[in-house]
């Protein structure tokens, strides 16, 4: 006897598909899955979601269907509804490859599963990586736009000088106390107390001038 392939169905609209009804979606995708014999485990919808929000709850859950291999394909109506962004669409495309999970887009004509469709993946990987590469060079232009300017980028330098215990690691370094003495009695990092004190010009040790050893 022929085990029936496990599948799921997914359909979307969200806030901007006025009118829309996620049933359109899901009558073609059950025609279709009914024209293979396949089994259908669940209808995953997600309503009122925008395809670019990070947590889709229905689409997260048959995701997790899938890790649980549980499912064999997986077909959704539009490569739109499906994917949040390019780069999590090739993601989750080869997330699912890895699993040994078929993904079909109907009205796309994409089915992961045949040669054609396989090479459709591998263009649309390229694509994700084009739009990364443009996105970093943007990055890169901005970054010199602004310095060209004389911006300051980065995150901010911390102002030790006007740490909490600034004052006293001053008197204590004058009163000839080690870096070690120090952070004991305040309950911090030999590392920190160094940086603090060499920001604020304190003397070095007593017993060296060599190098302070942190450790």
């Amino acid at each position: 006897m022929i085990t029936p392939v496990s599948a799921a169905l997914y359909a979307r609209v969200s806030t901007r598909d006025k009118g829309q009804d996620p049933e359109m979606q899901l009558t073609e995708l059950r025609e279709f899955a009914a024209k293979r014999a396949w089994k259908v485990m669940g209808e995953f919808v997600d309503v009122g979601v925008s395809g670019s929000k990070d947590s889709r709850p229905q689409l997260d859950a048959m995701m997790r269907l899938a890790k649980a291999r549980k499912l064999d394909v997986i077909a959704v109506w539009k490569l739109d509804r499906f994917g949040r962004s390019l780069r999590h669409l090739v993601d989750a495309l080869a997330e699912l490859e890895a699993l040994g999970v078929a993904f079909v887009s109907l009205r796309d004509n994409l089915d992961l599963s045949t040669p054609a469709g396989r090479m459709m993946f591998h263009v649309i990987g390229a694509m994700a990586e084009f739009e990364r590469e443009l996105i970093r060079e943007r990055v890169k232009a901005g970054l010199a736009h602004a310095r060209s300017k004389g911006q300051r980028l980065g995150r901010p330098k911390v102002k030790r000088e006007r740490d909490r215990d600034a004052k006293a690691i001053r008197k204590m370094r004058s009163e000839g106390q080690s870096y070690a003495e120090i952070a004991d009695e305040l309950g911090r990092s030999k590392a920190s107390v160094y940086r603090i004190a060499t920001t604020l010009g304190c003397q070095l040790d007593r017993a060296s001038t060599a190098p302070i050893s942190l450790a």
